[in-house]
């Protein structure tokens, strides 16, 4: 209950990819309808949902082109802080003429709510997870 990992190949270079995932424009457009990314460790980003509100995140490793992370707040619309957090952390491979995507989300069980609300944010974010990222290779395809 305090992880969701999901693998996915796209069919597209390992660079397309990783702008897609950092660039404010290109997340806009998959994830949410707003978002705002200063890449680099440390960098805030903010990403927007019409239905969902506005989510906080710090990003806490940034490798170009192949691995970075960020906590984002899962309790509230406040900033980053201890207790309102899930660490997500996103691989990318290059496979044949494409890119393996792997998206890990950990820290449900850390978050300070109750554990029903921690329960119901794991299942929140792995259906979020899926159809967030089915239209990340619907776009990145589209693109391309």
């Amino acid at each position: 209950m305090d992880r969701i990992e999901r693998q996915i190949q796209i069919a597209a270079p390992v660079e397309r990819v990783w702008a897609v995932l950092t660039e404010p424009a290109h997340l806009a457009q998959w994830l949410g309808q707003t978002a705002e990314v200063d890449l680099r460790p440390g960098g805030s980003a903010t990403f927007g949902w019409t239905e969902y509100g506005t989510t906080r995140a710090v990003l806490e490793r940034v490798e170009p082109p192949r691995f970075f992370s960020y906590r984002w707040n899962m309790v509230d619309e406040g900033p980053v802080e201890a207790g309102k957090t899930t660490l997500v952390e996103f691989t990318l491979a290059e496979d044949g003429g494409g890119t393996s995507l792997t998206v890990v989300e950990t820290g449900f069980a850390s978050l300070a709510v109750s554990e029903e609300r921690q329960v119901k944010q794991h299942q929140d974010n792995t259906g979020g997870w899926k159809a967030e990222l089915d239209e990340l290779i619907e776009y990145v395809q589209r693109a391309a």
